[in-house]
């Protein structure tokens, strides 16, 4: 069994989707802007004198209460936010683009995806085609109208199935280890400084990218 398994090379888990046991079908479309994914993740805002993950739960709830102005919980504890990461992966090159803004709505992620378009098309991809989830943010008709108006074809995921924007999906696990709990940050805004950096040196990753888009 297990020579006919590695002749069919799905020998290995790694190489079969682990809920339909089917051989994974990996894709790479044909050049820079073909099609681009997006997506929205979110992560917990910092407060002041660094999170939980690097100081004890105690200490952390300190720093929260050292802030002040901020709304409160059900428990009285104070609400530092979250920070909405609105995400673009080019499916050639993996170039990346982000942007953290403070909701995921229609308005704001149609906001993104024109930037976007504009930023890759600075370094000489015009994008084609965009990938999204079925989330709220790319469901109103301003997401549709932009689209329209720049010439994007739109497709969704299907529902339940998150592996269909598996690639973007991938980045945001990368992004989370590499920058968002990378280290001890002192504050929101250290961790937001530090993105740009971060999408510099991921960049430097792949043979593709960014060198030939300069």
């Amino acid at each position: 069994m297990h020579v006919v398994l590695a002749r069919c090379r799905i020998n290995r888990l790694s190489r079969i989707d682990r809920v339909t046991a089917e051989p994974l079908r990996r894709y790479e479309h044909p050049h820079p802007g073909s099609l681009i994914h997006v997506d929205v993740t979110k992560f917990g805002n910092i407060p002041d004198g660094g999170g939980h993950r690097f100081v004890v739960r105690k200490q952390g709830d300190l720093d929260k209460r050292a802030m002040t102005g901020l709304p409160k919980g059900k428990d009285c504890k104070p609400l530092t936010g979250k920070a909405f990461l609105h995400t673009v992966v080019d499916d050639d090159s993996r170039i990346a683009y982000a942007e953290i803004h403070s909701d995921e709505r229609g308005d704001t992620a149609t906001a993104v995806l024109r930037r976007a378009g504009a930023w890759f098309g600075e370094r000489g991809a015009v994008v084609e085609r965009v990938l999204s989830g079925n989330g709220s943010a790319y469901r109103p008709f301003v997401w549709r109208d932009a689209c329209a108006e720049l010439g994007i074809q739109h497709k969704r995921t299907r529902p339940y199935r998150p592996q269909t924007n598996c690639k973007i999906e991938r980045f945001h696990r990368t992004l989370a280890g590499g920058w968002a709990y990378a280290r001890h940050y002192q504050s929101e805004t250290e961790r937001r400084t530090a993105l740009p950096g971060w999408i510099h040196f991921y960049h430097g990753r792949f043979r593709k990218g960014p060198a030939s888009w300069r």
